[in-house]
């Protein structure tokens, strides 16, 4: 029969008594958990927007995936508008500010503009945070304080120039969200893949073929132009138009 503590035993086999000391078992060191920082938190943030959209982006949510409690994400980040501006700061710390060029002001321009869309692309979701948002943080202003001075050197009027920046953000920050709404729900593809933009064209094709042109004389004339394009090859056309008409209009508004 067993006896001592954890870690002698002995028993009776025969006349011989045995005796055994058993190790004791040693308690496994814990994982150590990474520290909890800004960086990591808007890392987990922009993750779960890319999965599952801005809407599922939560403190409580984001505190649940990074393993830790909402009081402790609080210490870093003060509530979802600073989350917003936060995610924002990063996709803007991304974007390369040339010199401004006096000579190719208009190209410099237009070159920022598809950047930001390349990176709103690369992290789908995220152009939801501008949407309402007046930014704030250093890697937001550095963009501004760029859009501005390469339109000052293209000869843009100081007021126009303020406002283009609104302006042009605001078209490219939109243009993402919807590209990102696409995306999220089921249209000529499933919810999660990307929309075939083709077979949409062609819906819309029959749909506007079979109106009545007595009322709707320009839609069923010019259907083609209507769907022709991508989404790329209509994005260079907004640019185009915002850039050329920011240059018209810059006289008006000193």
């Amino acid at each position: 029969m067993a006896e001592g503590d954890n870690r002698e035993r002995t028993w009776q086999a025969g006349p011989v008594r045995v005796r055994v000391t058993l190790p004791t078992a040693r308690p496994q060191p814990r994982e150590r958990k990474e520290p909890l920082t800004t960086d990591r938190i808007v890392d987990a943030a922009l993750e779960m927007m890319r999965t599952d959209g801005y809407d599922a982006v939560s403190m409580r949510s984001l505190a649940r995936t990074l393993d830790t409690g909402p009081a402790s994400l609080y210490q870093h980040v003060r509530n979802r508008d600073e989350l917003d501006q936060l995610v924002l700061d990063r996709i803007a710390s991304q974007i390369d500010v040339p010199e401004p060029d006096p000579e190719r002001w208009a190209e410099q321009l237009k070159q920022m503009l598809r950047d930001t869309l390349a990176i709103y692309r690369a992290h789908p979701g995220s152009a939801r945070a501008a949407m309402g948002q007046v930014p704030t943080m250093e890697g937001t202003m550095r963009v501004a304080e760029g859009m501005m001075a390469i339109c000052l050197a293209g000869g843009i009027s100081p007021q126009a120039a303020a406002w283009m920046c609104d302006v042009a953000s605001l078209y490219v920050g939109a243009l993402a969200y919807e590209e990102s709404i696409w995306i999220a729900r089921e249209n000529s593809t499933k919810a999660g893949e990307q929309p075939d933009h083709e077979a949409i064209d062609e819906q819309m094709l029959q749909f506007w073929r079979q109106l009545p042109p007595e009322r709707f004389p320009m839609l069923t004339t010019y259907t083609t132009e209507m769907t022709s394009g991508d989404g790329d090859e209509r994005f260079e056309f907004g640019i185009d138009m915002l850039v050329s008409g920011l240059a018209a209009v810059s006289e008006r508004y000193r």
